[in-house]
């Protein structure tokens, strides 16, 4: 069950090069997804065996440069209510300053572990600045230096020291779990509702580890799947629901817990910065999806050739990845409800379906050969021969190739399609690997 550190404070005290310093060792080895907006303000870590997420509550802001101190408390405030560990990061050049103050106010009064992060002593000399950061109340100032890098390894050190120790999760491994997300409004309580209906006796709440996932299993219609709920769902958080960011910190927790992403859109309004966020999490976590076009009965023009139109749309703003099940439905009137569920678990099926060697060699090698990867600096590149990884959280393939360092990412768009087009892979990513034979 992964912890979320949020990092918090005041504009331009380096709180997006600690997070880039802290989520640097991870992001080498993820495979960066082409063309994902925003998201540096989101990322995973590793240290000493723990994974965690850390986000960046300012990363989200809209012009940054007027926030004023209630947008700051906000994200505060926000930060309280969702993560694990805080990290408030301040700067020593400049020392204390109100809006430093207000932070610690609001800090003081939670019972989450808050460490006081003392940015930019770039230098010996200036941690003797530190001690004045005492005033705020809170505990020892960690003395950093983000763009460095040095005091990094402690500050790991502490923050995964405040993590709870984790009691182990009752649920069954082989049951889908899927994940509700969306805006704020676009309809994910009313979906909830319609899976669940008026028979509240067939559904078991397993409490997950941390306050806030709870999964609840289903066993209704012929589905068997658990529901991870996060607690947003049914508190309406103390903080104004139309933050623009606070559904995406929100989902964070859901769409890491869970197998399947159920999307939900809303008819109404189209596709909007803020849905990219979180399919741009979906993508990142290498969940898989499920697209719903929520409140399609207040739509005016219904026909086939709209809702084509509106597909399209979909699937363009959220290219280059674009195999997924898109659905127009509506949960007040539980139009189609049960096909959401029909395509998830289909979804879930895809994600751990199991192409034999001789298979993938028979089908793809002639069309490797039709198209070969464009000769780089007059050498050929041959691809001799295509392999599934076993035990892959999301179906992988390794190309054996020559010169693997030449074949570049819409060559291995071109392959991947070929493998969506000969097996049945909607919703889940793949991923495509290439190594020297």
């Amino acid at each position: 069950m992964g912890n979320l550190v949020a990092i918090v404070g005041r504009p331009n005290v380096g709180k997006s090069t600690l997070f880039n310093r802290l989520t640097s060792t991870r992001q080498a080895i993820v495979n960066e997804q082409a063309g994902t907006t925003r998201d540096r303000q989101y990322g995973k870590s590793e240290w000493i065996g723990r994974e965690f997420s850390i986000v960046d509550t300012g990363g989200w802001v809209v012009n940054s440069d007027d926030i004023f101190e209630e947008e700051i408390r906000k994200q505060v405030l926000l930060a309280v209510d969702e993560a694990d560990v805080i990290l408030f990061v301040v700067d020593v050049m400049n020392g204390v300053t109100d809006l430093d103050m207000q932070v610690a106010t609001i800090l003081r009064r939670t019972n989450k572990p808050v460490i006081l992060v003392a940015n930019k002593t770039d230098n010996h000399d200036l941690q003797y600045n530190a001690p004045e950061f005492y005033k705020l109340g809170l505990d020892d100032p960690q003395c950093v230096s983000a763009i460095s890098g040095s005091g990094t390894g402690d500050l790991m050190d502490l923050i995964v020291s405040k993590f709870k120790k984790e009691a182990d999760e009752i649920i069954d491994e082989d049951i889908p779990r899927f994940a509700v997300v969306g805006r704020p409004n676009a309809g994910k309580s009313s979906i909830i509702n319609a899976f669940i209906g008026e028979d509240r006796n067939i559904v078991t709440e397993i409490a997950g580890t941390t306050r806030d996932s709870i999964y609840t299993r289903y066993n209704k219609f012929g589905f068997d799947f658990y529901l991870v709920d996060t607690a947003g769902i049914r508190k309406k958080g103390k903080v104004n629901e139309d933050l623009e960011y606070y559904s995406v910190i929100r989902s964070i927790r859901a769409i890491e817990n869970s197998d399947v992403c159920i999307l939900m859109l809303d008819a109404t309004r189209g596709v909007e910065s803020q849905d990219l966020n979180i399919f741009s999490l979906i993508q990142k976590n290498q969940k898989g999806l499920v697209v719903v076009v929520n409140k399609w009965d207040l739509v005016e023009d219904k026909t086939a050739k709209m809702m084509k139109t509106f597909e399209e749309a979909i699937r363009s703003r959220f290219a280059p990845f674009v195999d997924f099940p898109i659905i127009f439905g509506s949960a007040l009137t539980k139009q189609r409800i049960l096909k959401v569920l029909e395509e998830a678990e289909q979804v879930f099926k895809n994600r751990s379906v199991k192409i034999p060697t001789a298979r993938l060699n028979e089908e793809l090698l002639p069309l490797i050969e039709a198209y070969p990867p464009p000769s780089n600096k007059g050498k050929y590149i041959k691809i001799k021969y295509i392999t599934q990884l076993p035990n892959t959280r999301v179906p992988s393939f390794v190309f054996f190739a020559n010169l693997p360092q030449y074949i570049k990412e819409p060559y291995k768009r071109f392959l991947e399609n070929k493998i969506r087009d000969k097996w049945n892979l909607t919703g889940t990513p793949i991923n495509i690997f290439i190594r020297q034979k």
